[in-house]
């Protein structure tokens, strides 16, 4: 099959197209071919060198994948082959053919686009864990989210808004700040030319916001802090700024915050079963009836992953960037 691969770790220039085997599959596993496959920060990290996949993960860079289901597992259900799915993978999405647990896979139902529910499992999966299950973000809710336009960041503002939230987020400019609000953000700060502390003091009357959903990490946590109310909820997803913070715990005791975080890659499958099934059941339908869909940024073929990873390096794109694999596939 025709897969993405480098050499050895470097820029985007390192990846290039090149034959691969077909994955083999556990028994647990169904084979995919992928008609398109998201793309993603922990892609961009793999291919550096800086985020190595976990123990028995395929090589291949790729995350999220949509496609036809074309053979399954010894204990995987024969019922699946030829249904079109968008699944959640360790690895191995930048290929024609991918495995995955078949409990991380999500039905695609009659008129989703296979690009669009391609982008999906990744930022759908990570934005319920960490703000609902992690977070315990209820109706009602104040929300901080760092890169309101990421593939994150919009999940986060349409999945948060769908739940009856307030939300605020942070953009690098005005023109990211008005696609925020177009998705849905009460409001959008740009953070190069206004203090997010202040601007969400003077926004709440000094209440602050009961969530932060952090990919940042390094100096701005103890900014974060500042924003959040009394048992406020802080929780990192990434660490863009770095992984160490200097905090106040005294302010953490007073106040009586709660600081956590997640990585979805190396959970257990069991993990991520159960999470696919509450998604599915929660979020999975606001998706199905159209009532949500992805905010979509560009389309790449397969062997232009390069040029996806520098747009994604260079912080331009809005929304999700997709690679088309198989050309001209939909979903009936």
């Amino acid at each position: 099959m025709a897969a993405i691969g480098f050499d050895a770790p470097g820029g985007p220039d390192v990846l290039r197209i090149e034959t691969a085997p077909l994955p083999r599959l556990r028994p647990n596993d169904v084979l995919i071919r992928v008609a398109y496959a998201g793309v993603n920060r922990p892609d961009c990290l793999q291919r550096a060198g800086a985020y190595p996949p976990p123990p028995g993960a395929s090589p291949l860079l790729g995350l999220e994948v949509a496609g036809e289901v074309v053979a399954v597992g010894s204990e995987a259900p024969r019922e699946m082959i030829g249904q079109y799915v968008a699944a959640l993978t360790p690895g191995g999405g930048y290929a024609e053919y991918c495995a995955a647990h078949w409990q991380h896979c999500l039905p695609v139902p009659e008129g989703m686009l296979l690009a669009e529910a391609a982008a999906l499992p990744e930022t759908l999966f990570t934005v319920w864990h960490n703000l609902f299950e992690r977070g315990l973000a209820r109706d009602g809710e104040r929300v901080l989210v760092h890169g309101g336009t990421s593939g994150i960041g919009t999940m986060a503002i349409m999945l948060a808004k769908a739940f009856g939230m307030e939300v605020i987020v942070t953009c690098g400019d005005e023109a990211k700040c008005a696609a925020a609000r177009r998705i849905g953000a009460d409001l959008a700060i740009n953070y190069r030319e206004t203090d997010f502390v202040e601007a969400i003091a003077a926004h709440t009357g000094g209440k602050g916001v009961n969530i932060v959903l952090d990919m940042v990490s390094g100096d701005y946590v103890a900014r974060n802090l500042k924003c959040l109310t009394e048992d406020g909820r802080h929780v990192t997803i990434a660490l863009l700024g770095g992984a160490k913070a200097d905090l106040n715990m005294a302010t953490v005791m007073m106040r009586r915050l709660t600081l956590t975080g997640s990585t979805l890659r190396p959970r257990s499958d069991a993990f991520k079963a159960a999470l696919a099934d509450e998604i599915a059941d929660n979020a999975w339908p606001l998706f199905a009836s159209g009532e949500l869909s992805p905010v979509m940024d560009m389309t790449f073929p397969l062997a232009e992953a390069a040029a996806a990873h520098a747009r994604m390096e260079a912080g331009a794109h809005i929304g999700k960037i997709v690679l088309e694999v198989a050309k001209g596939t939909d979903n009936g």
